[in-house]
C-alpha cells in the first residue's frame, strides 16, 4: 500500500485569515465611513472610498440587471472548489502552488459573502496618480489578484529549468 503524503488542504487556513480580514474591513467600511467620499490616507495617492460593485473587476457587468449576482456567485464557487480539489492533490510543502491557491480561495469567498449578503460587493481601497483613478477595491481583491499572480508566475517560471523532474515533485 503506497504511503500517504500530506496534503496542501492546511494552506486553507490562510484562505479562513483572508475571508476573516475581509469581512472586518467591509464591516469597518460599512459603519465608520461616508459613501461616496474620498478620505485621503496618504495625499495625492491612497484614499479611504466606500463604494460598491455589482460586476466583477472593473465593474465588468455591473449594469447587467441583476442576473450577474448569481452569475458570479456560481463562477466563483466553482474556482473554489476546482481549487480545493487541487488542494487535496498538492503536496503540501509546495507552497509555489498552494499559497496562490489559497489567496484565490480566500478572496473568492470573501466577495460571495458581499453577494449573498448585500446583492454587490464592498470596495473602499482607492489608488490614484493625479487625476487617474484605479477602480476601488478591497482585501478579497487583493488577495484574488496576489493569487493570480503567484500561480501565472510560479506556472511559467516555477519548473525546474533543466527539464529534470522535481525529486520532491510526490512529498
Amino acid at each position: 500500500m503506497a504511503a500517504v503524503r500530506p496534503n496542501a488542504l492546511p494552506w486553507l487556513g490562510l484562505s479562513a485569515l483572508v475571508i476573516v480580514l475581509d469581512q472586518l474591513t467591509k464591516l469597518w467600511v460599512l459603519k465608520a465611513l461616508p459613501e461616496y467620499t474620498a478620505i485621503p490616507v496618504i495625499e495625492g495617492f491612497w484614499n479611504w472610498y466606500r463604494t460598491y460593485n455589482t460586476g466583477a473587476a472593473f465593474s465588468f457587468l455591473s449594469d447587467a440587471g441583476g442576473w450577474q449576482k448569481y452569475f458570479f456567485v456560481v463562477l466563483a464557487l466553482a474556482i473554489t472548489g476546482l481549487l480545493g480539489y487541487w488542494l487535496t492533490r498538492t503536496p503540501r510543502r509546495d507552497w509555489k502552488n498552494a499559497l496562490p491557491f489559497a489567496l484565490v480561495i480566500g478572496g473568492a469567498i470573501g466577495n460571495v459573502i458581499d453577494r449573498l449578503l448585500h446583492g454587490h460587493v464592498v470596495d473602499f481601497i482607492q489608488w490614484h496618480w493625479r487625476d487617474h483613478y484605479w477602480p476601488a477595491f478591497n482585501i478579497a481583491d487583493s488577495a484574488i489578484v496576489a493569487g493570480a499572480v503567484g500561480i501565472a508566475l510560479f506556472g511559467l517560471f516555477g519548473g525546474k529549468p533543466d527539464g529534470k523532474p522535481d525529486k520532491r515533485a510526490g512529498e
